[in-house]
Parts: C-alpha cells; sequence; structure tokens
C-alpha cells in the first residue's frame, strides 16, 4: 500500500529542512552534516521527478510543490511522534528551555515533586538567556519565559508574576544597621529590551534622601541572590527566585513593605508537542506548584 512512499529519514531530513529554511540547521537537529541532508533531499526530489527547493547562494526557499509537501510532512511526523510517545514503555524526555537564574534557583529545587508524581518522565533542562525559537526547533518542548506579558498572546501561559524586594542574611542586616553603610547588590540585565530594576530605583521610591551607597552588580540573579547568601550585602532580586532562601531562613526581607513591581513568568509551548502527554502533565504542575508557591 505504501511501498511508492521514500524512505522515512528524507522525509524528515526534508521537513527539518523546510521548516528551518537551512540544510545546516537541519542537520545540526538530526546530527547529520549538510551534505548528507543535501543527499537525502535530492534523492528525494529524483523519486518523485520535481525540485522541492530553489537553491540560492546562502538560502534554500520552498517550491510551490515543497511547500504543498513539507505541510503533510510536518503533519504526519507529528502524528508518528505522538502515537509513538503514547505507546512507548521507556521514559519519555521532556526538554525545556529558560533562564539558568529561574533553573537553578526555582525549578530545579522544586523539581523532585513532578518527578515523584511522573516516575517516567525524564526532565531536560537548557538553559541560557539567547531566545530558542520553539516554532522551529522540534528539539524543544516547552520554554520558561520571563518578561512582560501580552494576555492578548494566545500562545503565552502566564505562570505567576514577580515583586522586587530587598534581602540579605540574618547576620549582615545586624551588623549594617545603617544601610549607608552596606553594600547593595543588583542585577544588570543581558538582555537590553527589559527595563532595569536597580537600586537607584529602589532608593528613589523608599529612601529618597539617602546617599547612594556602594553597589555590586552581578549579570545573573543567582550570582546576585549567592553573593548575598555569602554576606556580601543586600540584595535587590524577585521574590520568586528568593523564595527557598526565605522559606529556609537563609534570606530576611530589609523591609517586607517597600516592594517594587516586577516581570511575568510564562510559558510556550512549542506547537509540535503540545498535544503530548508529557507536556500537558508538566504544564498543569508548573501553574498549579506557582500559583501555590509564590
Amino acid at each position: 500500500m505504501f511501498t511508492h512512499l521514500p524512505h522515512l529519514n528524507q522525509v524528515r531530513g526534508f521537513e527539518a529542512a523546510a521548516r528551518l529554511g537551512s540544510f545546516k540547521a537541519a542537520g545540526e537537529e538530526l546530527n547529520l552534516s549538510p551534505t548528507a541532508i543535501s543527499h537525502q533531499i535530492a534523492n528525494l526530489e529524483d523519486k518523485l521527478g520535481i525540485l522541492l527547493f530553489e537553491r540560492r547562494t546562502r538560502s534554500v526557499i520552498l517550491t510551490r510543490e515543497g511547500s504543498k509537501l513539507a505541510q503533510a510532512a510536518h503533519q504526519a511526523l507529528q502524528q508518528l511522534s505522538t502515537a509513538l510517545e503514547e505507546i512507548s514503555n521507556t521514559k519519555s524526555v521532556l526538554r525545556i528551555t529558560t533562564t539558568t537564574s529561574f533553573a537553578s534557583m526555582w525549578l530545579v529545587p522544586n523539581l523532585a515533586s513532578f518527578q515523584e508524581k511522573y516516575p517516567e518522565i525524564q526532565i531536560e533542562i537548557k538553559t541560557g538567556e539567547d531566545l530558542i525559537d520553539i516554532n522551529r526547533d522540534r528539539r524543544i518542548d516547552l520554554a520558561i519565559r520571563y518578561g512582560k506579558y501580552d494576555e492578548k498572546n494566545a500562545h503565552m501561559i502566564k505562570l505567576v508574576t514577580e515583586h522586587f524586594g530587598a534581602y540579605a542574611t540574618e547576620d549582615y542586616l545586624n551588623r549594617h544597621k545603617d544601610l549607608k553603610v552596606g553594600t547593595l547588590i543588583e542585577t544588570q540585565w543581558k538582555n537590553k529590551n527589559l527595563p532595569s530594576i536597580t537600586w537607584r530605583n529602589w532608593l528613589q521610591a523608599f529612601r529618597p534622601d539617602m546617599p547612594i551607597p556602594k553597589i555590586s552588580c552581578f549579570d545573573q540573579e543567582h550570582h546576585a541572590i549567592q553573593a548575598a547568601l555569602a554576606g556580601q550585602g543586600v540584595v535587590l532580586v524577585s521574590s520568586v527566585l528568593a523564595k527557598m532562601a526565605i522559606q529556609q531562613g537563609w534570606l530576611k526581607p530589609l523591609d517586607g513593605n517597600c516592594s517594587m513591581p516586577g516581570f511575568t513568568y510564562y510559558l510556550l509551548v512549542s506547537p509540535f508537542s503540545g498535544e503530548l502527554r508529557k507536556v500537558i502533565a508538566f504544564t498543569e504542575w508548573l501553574v498549579e506548584e506557582l500559583s501555590e508557591n509564590t
């Protein structure tokens, strides 16, 4: 019945190249060389007797026939992937991308409850500040992002909106009753699209007459928190990321009433993974966990 169909590897190579717009990117996703992808697609074109791509100097563009096949190939591979995921007895791998700070200060410390509930799902976390396009990269199932939440964007799932507070160890606060002689710790965003949340903003709002003391800056929030835990100063940081340190009594608030509005953590689901059980389970757990614990 299906003897006329091309080899599955050719279809996978073609679908990846069509989605990513690059033989090189398709090869990286499938762990093949760009030459191997090119050969797969050339063999597929020979079998079909049509051109699927227009080859240009630095890019490839789908032909009309190629666009039609790309849509069908994507749907077929998605259905096959979903079915295999559902019937397989092997551990399912859920791949998540998020910021380094959220992974280290919230996600990893809270992940045990998910793994206890779903031991058959293995979690792989990719961290970094560079945004991965999950609409094109099939290697990622979920992206936990941070920034301004757009309630009109149907693809965003709101998780939690933070506030920024000032925290330090109890010992540091006892030794520095006067904030003017202490050290203030803050984060300077790598993402320049985010408005800065700084000690200068905090002092202007809550201590406008106080001269600005020494300020120590880090480019990662978890580094700033670690500096505060080491007794190096008072950190201005997200309530979400400081939650565990506060619960454990490692950090104390400088003034609980002096907090500033922050940003929102939200979830993006890959269009290739949205119907998978592992994605639905993790999404439900994450939304519930953040609503209860923050």
